[in-house]
């Protein structure tokens, strides 16, 4: 983002979304064995059930993985100053997960200027289910 674009936004702008695929079993797999987190109960249906739950669901550290891509698609990744999240909800198989972004503060620190943003994941039913904040240097 150039200067110029940080002269043009205000609180209030929207970042691009990203919506991706339908959560998987498959995506599910793939994330565990690249994060490292094996927890049954995203992989193990069985496990899933004796835990009370319907099926396996995704890690929240997934859905947080995807916000990353949203801040990032918007800013190259060494602009990144502060992100954390809140779970809120469950992302299930099937659920089609959007993230969003908005501007809620622009100011100057540390000699740069920066953009506080929250930023969330919905599923396709509008259920939030990560809400957080990012500040980024533009």
């Amino acid at each position: 983002m150039s200067q110029s674009q940080f002269d043009t936004l205000k609180v209030g702008d929207s970042l691009p979304p990203l919506t991706l695929p339908a959560i998987d079993r498959t995506t599910l797999a793939l994330f565990a064995g690249a994060s490292g987190d094996h927890n049954r109960i995203h992989i193990d249906t069985d496990y899933a059930r004796r835990a009370g739950q319907v099926d396996v669901f995704a890690h929240g550290m997934l859905s947080m993985a995807y916000l990353g891509r949203l801040l990032t698609q918007w800013v190259d990744q060494r602009k990144l100053r502060q992100f954390g999240v809140r779970f809120a909800g469950i992302t299930h198989l099937g659920h089609i997960v959007t993230c969003t972004g908005r501007v809620t503060e622009l100011f100057e620190a540390d000699g740069e200027r920066r953009v506080k943003l929250e930023v969330q994941t919905a599923n396709q039913y509008g259920d939030i289910r990560i809400i957080g904040d990012a500040i980024v240097a533009i």
